[in-house]
């Protein structure tokens, strides 16, 4: 019994340094922007506020996308996202907001059916195919980019720029700690 216990204990120091070691991968991996001339970004979804604007998370997605656009990263950017239970499109409501940022509607693509990370690889990867692109930035929060990069990879979409919204929220200690089981479970898939 005392063996059992002593394996025990130890499987569960080995499982939270892994679980520790992850997190502090994934959170400097999305700190640190990977920045380079692509042909697109796509700007993945977050909620739409009630009142049909973008929440503070999605605005600061959006934001760092428009900064790097007026920065000449990228020349086109796709909005992806679904109809949240809010019931709006989050990427009309993305396009929208863009336009009114001074993007030209032309250089936004829409994606509505990115209802999760890897759906948002494949549709990009469609996009992209259509566009004759080739490679992509990854706009999202910092904790979402590791599982991000590994979606798009997945897909077949090897050269994969990111950066990382600059918006902060006490949630994002619980949206980093959903990422290890996320990640995990875009692994195996």
């Amino acid at each position: 019994m005392k063996k059992i216990k002593k394996e025990l204990r130890i499987m569960i120091i080995i499982f939270l340094l892994w679980f520790g070691i992850h997190m502090l991968i994934i959170t400097i991996d999305g700190l640190n922007d990977e920045l380079g001339k692509s042909d697109v970004a796509v700007v993945l979804g977050n909620k739409i506020e009630l009142d049909g604007t973008p929440s503070k998370r999605l605005q600061g997605r959006l934001d760092k996308a428009l900064n790097l656009y007026k920065k000449g990263y990228f020349n086109y950017i796709i909005v992806s996202g679904g109809i949240g239970k809010e019931g709006y499109s989050e990427a009309v409501v993305m396009k929208e907001y863009l336009i009114e940022k001074g993007v030209p509607s032309n250089s936004i693509l829409i994606d509505e059916v990115g209802n999760d990370s890897y759906m948002t690889a494949k549709n990009t990867k469609n996009i992209m195919n259509q566009m004759n692109f080739h490679s992509v930035t990854v706009i999202s929060q910092f904790y979402h980019i590791t599982r991000t990069k590994l979606a798009f990879r997945k897909v077949g979409l090897n050269d994969v720029y990111t950066a990382h919204s600059t918006s902060y929220d006490v949630r994002d200690i619980y949206s980093l700690l959903r990422e290890f089981p996320a990640y995990y479970k875009y692994l195996i898939m």
